[in-house]
């Protein structure tokens, strides 16, 4: 890799990427909208460029990029349709475009599995299997954003549809996960049974690294990445509980109940002008009433990737840094 653009510098996934790289001795350009984060970066050895992709492509950089990583999104349960596409379908427009300006060879862009979702268990989900319908506007838009980079013509792209990221600097799965443990009960659906699979957030690097460096004549261009390990949901709220101190409770409620209240508070919500997130959303609930599991196998073929972190290990990690 001659040079590295990444978008999203300054979030979570994007941040570790960029750390990574620059401590391996590559040439990174940083792009973000958190100038302290960039300064950081900065400080570490990136190039760095303040800007938001929503605005469209920055003008081109006076050097080319070997590669492109496109990292940066908006990931919510809940928001304004047209903040999703801004920012993801848009966003996405735009980095391609950068990429295209910049002489990119190589374009991974880091989707969700958030576009597999349906309201019912699924088990090791393949990439080739039909989609269903979005389950809101965050898996919409990103359903969307995968169909602008397959269209392009111009880049060598992959996708990357990484299942629930944690590890050290998180501000969303697990520490929203904890809040809600400390708001009150959780819900127990269907007998706490709903299964799934996290990955840390260095297993995700080691994907997009893997990504980066794959030979031209991939058969394929999606891979699921998790930690290739099916875990309760009660597992991961009490062990991630039980590390931050907070004792966690449960609530036996019928499946039924749970989603029709969380459809009458969706309904409420959008009257709002404001469209505030509602306490309980359908897709939230449906995380603890149903399994979705990855299958890894493209990944593990095509990339010559696995995952290396376990999940006990992985919340080691999280919790010590957070120290």
């Amino acid at each position: 890799m001659d040079r590295v653009a990444i978008t999203g510098a300054t979030g979570f996934l994007g941040g570790a990427l960029c750390r990574r790289l620059l401590a391996e001795g590559a040439r990174v350009v940083a792009l973000g909208r958190d100038s302290q984060k960039l300064a950081a970066l900065s400080a570490l050895g990136a190039e760095t460029l303040m800007h938001d992709l929503s605005d469209g492509p920055p003008l081109p950089l006076g050097a080319p990029i070997s590669h492109l990583v496109h990292c940066a999104a908006l990931s919510s349960a809940w928001g304004k349709h047209a903040a999703f596409h801004s920012a993801n379908v848009e966003g996405t427009r735009a980095a391609l475009e950068f990429g295209k300006a910049n002489g990119v060879r190589r374009f991974v862009h880091i989707s969700t599995p958030s576009i597999y979702f349906r309201f019912r268990d699924q088990l090791g989900v393949r990439e080739s299997e039909p989609l269903p319908p979005p389950v809101n506007a965050y898996a919409a838009t990103k359903r969307a954003a995968e169909a602008l980079v397959h269209e392009e013509a111009g880049l060598d792209t992959v996708i990357l549809r990484p299942r629930g990221l944690y590890g050290k600097g998180d501000t969303a799965l697990l520490p929203r996960l904890l809040r809600a443990a400390q708001s009150g009960p959780l819900p127990l659906i269907r007998g706490g049974r709903a299964e799934t699979d996290l990955t840390h957030v260095e297993d995700v690097v080691d994907a997009v690294i893997a990504a980066l460096d794959a030979p031209e004549n991939l058969p394929v261009r999606i891979f699921n990445i998790s930690g290739g390990q099916p875990l309760p949901v009660r597992r991961i709220a009490e062990a991630a509980a039980a590390k931050a101190g907070i004792s966690v409770q449960w609530r036996r409620m019928p499946a039924a109940v749970v989603f029709g209240a969380a459809r009458i508070l969706e309904f409420g919500a959008s009257l709002h002008p404001d469209k505030p997130e509602p306490r309980v959303t359908a897709y939230g609930a449906g995380l603890f009433a149903f399994t979705q599991t990855l299958d890894l196998t493209s990944a593990r073929t095509h990339l010559r990737w696995t995952p290396r972190i376990d999940f006990d290990a992985g919340l080691a990690r999280t919790f010590e840094a957070a120290a």
